[in-house]
């Protein structure tokens, strides 16, 4: 992938740290959390979001090592940057398991690209609580998971759920989140993988 970085990012980043001095983050710290507040033109990212340098850079070697990207929804997925995914959200056979298992499509969908990825994935999920949760009970053992589901049933909840699993994570406080926020952490990632 070679990104052209167009003028209105360029602006866009001017803004953002004639605003926030981030300065002191480490780097793929920084790099996310810039990304992130870019992508959402939301400064309380800046103290919401959870953030492991050691985490950030073990998920960062995965992906220079090949490791495959699972996003929980197709929005997510449309957001990352020149790396294909697995999202089988949509696919009959998770329609199927979640109405034999009782749980929604995002959950169903976890389990099935477990089962087509293995351990050692990147993990990126912006839509659906249940989806993060669904993937705590798993043995994935991720590289790195991007949990930033939204909404106001079980977003929180889900995300604090994470942060005490002891999985590498990013995460953020509250319930706000969203495709766009998670396929931006990764994709900051990306770019950085890039620049290497």
């Amino acid at each position: 992938m070679s990104r052209v970085v167009h003028p209105i990012e360029v602006e866009s980043y001017r803004i953002l740290r004639e605003r926030a001095d981030l300065g002191h983050l480490p780097p793929l710290t920084r790099a996310v959390v810039e990304r992130v507040v870019h992508a959402s033109a939301d400064l309380d990212y800046v103290t919401d979001l959870v953030c492991d340098e050691a985490a950030l850079a073990g998920g960062l070697a995965a992906l220079r090592a090949g490791a495959p990207v699972v996003t929980d929804v197709a929005m997510v997925a449309a957001g990352i940057t020149g790396r294909e995914t697995v999202c089988p959200v949509a696919e009959a056979v998770t329609a199927d398991l979640a109405r034999r298992a009782g749980i929604t499509r995002s959950a169903a969908a976890m389990r099935v690209a477990l089962d087509r990825v293995g351990a050692g994935a990147v993990w990126v999920v912006g839509c659906a609580p249940t989806a993060l949760v669904e993937l705590l009970t798993l043995d994935a053992r991720p590289a790195l998971v991007v949990g930033l589901p939204v909404g106001f049933v079980g977003a929180a909840e889900s995300k604090a759920a994470l942060r005490a699993s002891g999985l590498p994570g990013v995460s953020n406080r509250g319930e706000k989140g969203g495709s766009a926020v998670a396929a931006a952490a990764l994709n900051a990632l990306l770019y950085a993988e890039e620049a290497a």
